[in-house]
């Protein structure tokens, strides 16, 4: 199958903000789009194939950056087709490991139980973590009246294991000094979901908050009562439509449905906001841990960093180092090319998400070259 270097002309300008509520509940028709026309401004250089068909599946943090790639990416190569399903991280590597997709999104990345089970499907190699797209995990908020709250840690860990229940408690009055706090119950909203951004949110309060949650970083859910709501979108949903409810999402999805967010005390100088630059800050401060080529990364929860946000997650797409199916390979390589190159990369910020650094960034581009 053929390489065409493809320079399109014909890109749309960004998607309005309303377009990129994507719901991201298990059975959803996959995203898939087509080479739509328009005349837009910018030029977008992409190493095409000819023809495929990509099909992944996965983590619902990164569905608004997905739906912006395949948009972008088809329109300069209009023979492949790239569909993504945002079924949730749990979901989608599991489907990657039943061989039901090329790809597999996650906002966590595997388990030695899920790279033990890959080596059976991917023949000859084992799946690897590729980090594709950084951003804060947003703590959204419905309290009218209250802008710029402000809470740390351990407050975070009382309200999410339900021993802080009411919007006036004290240990929330102390962050927010001249705050008007109503006497509101709070309504915290946790995924339903096996999710990674629930595993990273499990990680940053068990490393920052200590024994005030006792709970391991897992996908699953495990701290008593609050609500509960399918996908980043549909927790989401559940803040925006509930006075007195708090959650936790991917921040796009709160710029999309004009949410109020949490900035953290950490002990810096001052309390940071969740945003792209913040993020950023705190993503670089992350170590490669993983093996050979898999690119699993480590954070510094506990950062005080002035201007670090500390709750930050990395999307990871899952693929086999050796064994993929070679029907999907070529366009599988030339489409993730795109989204950890230059092209790619650039464009996040505008969607509320971080560009991996270019370290990381050059050395995922090196390692997409030699799937096989």
């Amino acid at each position: 199958m053929g390489r065409v270097k493809r320079t399109n002309r014909w890109v749309r300008p960004a998607v309005t903000a309303a377009a990129l509520a994507v719901a991201g509940c298990a059975g959803e028709s996959p995203m898939e789009h087509g080479a739509e026309t328009g005349p837009p401004p910018a030029a977008v250089d992409i190493d095409c194939v000819g023809s495929g068909k990509v099909q992944g599946s996965g983590s619902t943090a990164q569905q608004n950056a997905m739906k912006h790639w395949i948009d972008q990416y088809q329109r300069a190569c209009p023979g492949v087709r790239i569909a993504y399903n945002p079924v949730g991280s749990g979901a989608g590597v599991a489907q990657f490991l039943r061989g039901a997709t090329a790809f597999g999104g996650t906002d966590s990345a595997l388990g030695a139980q899920d790279v033990e089970i890959s080596r059976t499907f991917c023949a000859g190699g084992r799946a690897i973590d590729l980090p594709m797209a950084g951003g804060p995990v947003a703590l959204g908020y419905h309290l009218p009246g209250v802008d710029g709250l402000v809470l740390d840690a351990p407050t975070l860990a009382a309200i999410f294991d339900s021993r802080i229940t009411a919007w006036n408690h004290p240990d929330i009055r102390r962050l927010n000094p001249g705050a008007r706090l109503p006497a509101l119950a709070i309504t915290a909203v946790h995924r339903s979901d096996d999710s990674g951004t629930t595993q990273n949110l499990n990680a940053y309060l068990s490393g920052a908050a200590g024994d005030e949650w006792p709970y391991e970083a897992k996908k699953v859910w495990q701290a008593e009562g609050g609500h509960s709501a399918a996908g980043s979108n549909g927790v989401a949903a559940a803040v925006a439509g509930t006075q007195g409810a708090i959650g936790y999402f991917e921040l796009s999805f709160a710029a999309t449905q004009k949410i109020d967010t949490v900035r953290i005390d950490t002990g810096a100088a001052a309390p940071v906001a969740p945003s792209a630059e913040s993020a950023s800050r705190g993503i670089a401060q992350a170590e490669v841990v993983g093996r050979g080529d898999d690119m699993k990364l480590e954070f510094d929860h506990g950062t005080s960093a002035d201007g670090a946000y500390p709750i930050v997650l990395v999307t990871y797409e899952v693929v086999c180092d050796t064994g993929n199916d070679p029907a999907s390979l070529p366009a599988l390589k030339s489409f993730l090319a795109y989204t950890a190159g230059e092209e790619g990369q650039k464009l996040l910020p505008a969607i509320h998400y971080a560009p991996l650094p270019d370290s990381v960034a050059t050395r995922v581009r090196k390692i997409i070259a030699t799937l096989a």
